[in-house]
Order: C-alpha cells, then structure tokens, then sequence
C-alpha cells in the first residue's frame, strides 16, 4: 500500500511517499499554503498520480501529550484534506513529536526540505507500528 505522509505547516507542508510494499520512504517536494484551495488540490492531485492508498497527517502534540493551537489547525487541515481526497483515500493522523527536531539535524539528506524530511521520519514510524 502505498502512503503519502504530510508534515503540516501553514506555510509549507512536507511530504513523503512509501513504495507499494512499505519498505521505502521517499521525501519529495513541499507543497506551499496547503490550507489554501491550491495547497489542497495539489495535495490531491499528488494523491491520485502516485496513487496513494492511504495519507497520514503528523499530529503535533505538546509534550505531554495534550493538544495546542497548532494541535487543532492541524485537524482541521486534517479535516480539509479528507473532504478534498473523497472517500477513497482515507486520511489518518499520527503522533510526529520530535520528527522536525530530528529532521533538521539531517540537513542534506535526501536533497531534500526539511519539512519532508520530517514527512519521511514520520511515515517510517508509521511503517515500523503497523508492520509489528
């Protein structure tokens, strides 16, 4: 199955896509103001020409636990995009404490942003709980 995870920010959303066999993580390109009409059909349309079967959006926690500000923005972007995709992309959310802190200690890895760097952190995390 292969999954797209998102690394949200207001300003640009990182991203990183699983091969079909979950082994493999690719960062790639940032997509800008994903909230916006644009952000939300380019996230769509990356969706459907890679043919992704599932997206998952870093939930960006506090540290203990709880939800912040960005916490909620977050769902509701979370929200937006699964309105965006329809039914056959379901779009799911999973903890990404620590992933941008760690990202950006990997600067030039990948050739890559660090937002999707993050992306990448994030869904190796996901493969690695849903492969258990």
């Amino acid at each position: 199955m292969r999954v797209l995870a998102l690394d949200y920010g207001s300003a640009r959303c990182g991203c990183a896509l699983s091969d079909p066999s979950g082994t493999i993580v690719t960062p790639i390109a940032a997509v800008p103001r994903p909230g916006s009409k644009r952000g939300l059909q380019a996230l769509a349309q990356i969706a459907r020409e890679r043919e992704v079967e599932r997206v998952l959006v870093g939930l960006p926690l506090s540290l203990r636990g709880s939800d912040t500000a960005q916490t909620r923005e977050t769902r509701a972007f979370a929200r937006a995009l699964a309105r965006a995709l329809g039914s056959s992309v379901p779009v799911e959310m999973h903890d990404e404490r620590f992933t941008t802190r760690i990202a950006s200690r990997m600067e030039g890895a990948f050739n890559s942003s660090e937002d999707s760097r993050a992306a990448a952190l994030l869904l190796e995390s996901w493969l690695a709980r849903a492969s258990r």
